[in-house]
């Protein structure tokens, strides 16, 4: 039987994609850490040191790796059943003000005339991620991640989607074009610029480190706004200085998404900007339209 997928038009209003990594971007470590794997009986050391020497030595996507050490770890421990992941993901601790942010800068957008959508972009566990309250809460447009297949007992036995830093970018092309299904193969079809939902010049991408490259590259390089965060009760901007050096970011701030921080600040004078762009981009169009009815 034929897939049947939705794809998203335009809106009446401009869209602004805001897009993050999770782990170190929205929470301070990694997803796994916080519960799992001390729950199989390892440090997170020797855990992630084994999965990387598994990856290193046999070829092997680091995802993939850390992926097949989570099924093998959890026999003889636990059930791995994707209400387990949520379960351990509605326990992952999170920056200040993040369960706020998203439906604050919503709200703000829809002031200014914009709307503004949210998408995670990340090589973390989806279902770990939909255990958060954030995201039971509805606060993602999509939720682009690694995730298991099931068997019939539902529990995990094989990755169905791996997500690494990469094939990150595809996710950007398919929030342009609003074909949001990771399998729509009309994310390679051409679209008129006028036929784009979301412009790259009308996304941000919030991460913390190298594996976020690609995708702040690919926005920043067609007017979009790329930003790094860093930890700050750390303080420790060695990764957002060298982002900033090698020019794959614009700005930097905490990660602290409370109302009235530097992030908070930095992210309204986008949607801000977003507003003024889209004004002056419609009537540009108004005149190539015209011009080519008359010309």
């Amino acid at each position: 039987m034929e897939n049947t997928y939705i794809k998203f038009g335009k809106e009446a209003m401009p869209v602004l994609a805001v897009c993050y990594d999770f782990d170190k971007t929205l929470t301070p470590d990694d997803m796994q850490a916080q519960g799992y794997i001390q729950s199989v009986g390892y440090n997170v050391e020797d855990f992630w040191r084994e999965s990387n020497a598994l990856a290193r030595e046999n070829d092997m996507d680091q995802n993939l790796a850390y992926m097949h050490k989570m099924v093998q770890e959890a026999e003889g421990n636990l059930v791995l059943k994707r209400e387990t992941l949520g379960e351990y993901g509605a326990n992952v601790k999170l920056f200040p003000g993040v369960n706020e942010w998203f439906e604050r800068i919503r709200r703000y957008g829809l002031e200014k005339g914009v709307i503004v959508e949210h998408y995670i972009i990340s090589s973390g566990l989806k279902e770990m991620i939909e255990g958060t309250e954030m995201a039971k809460n509805g606060a993602f447009k999509k939720i682009y991640a690694s995730s298991f297949w099931y068997n019939e007992r539902g529990v995990a036995k094989w990755p169905a989607q791996v997500v690494n830093y990469t094939n990150k970018t595809q996710f950007l092309f398919r929030i342009q074009k609003g074909v949001l299904d990771v399998n729509d193969p009309r994310v390679n079809d051409f679209f008129p610029a006028e036929e784009i939902r979301v412009p790259f010049r009308n996304m941000v991408y919030i991460g913390d480190s190298d594996t976020d490259i690609p995708c702040m590259k690919l926005v920043s390089s067609y007017g979009g706004h790329s930003i790094g965060v860093y930890d700050a009760q750390t303080k420790n901007k060695a990764k957002v200085y060298k982002m900033m050096r090698d020019r794959r970011i614009r700005y930097f701030a905490p990660a602290d998404y409370s109302e009235g921080t530097e992030l908070d600040s930095l992210v309204k004078a986008i949607i801000d900007r977003t507003a003024t762009n889209e004004k002056l981009e419609s009537i540009y169009y108004s005149c190539k339209k015209e011009t080519e009815q008359n010309g």
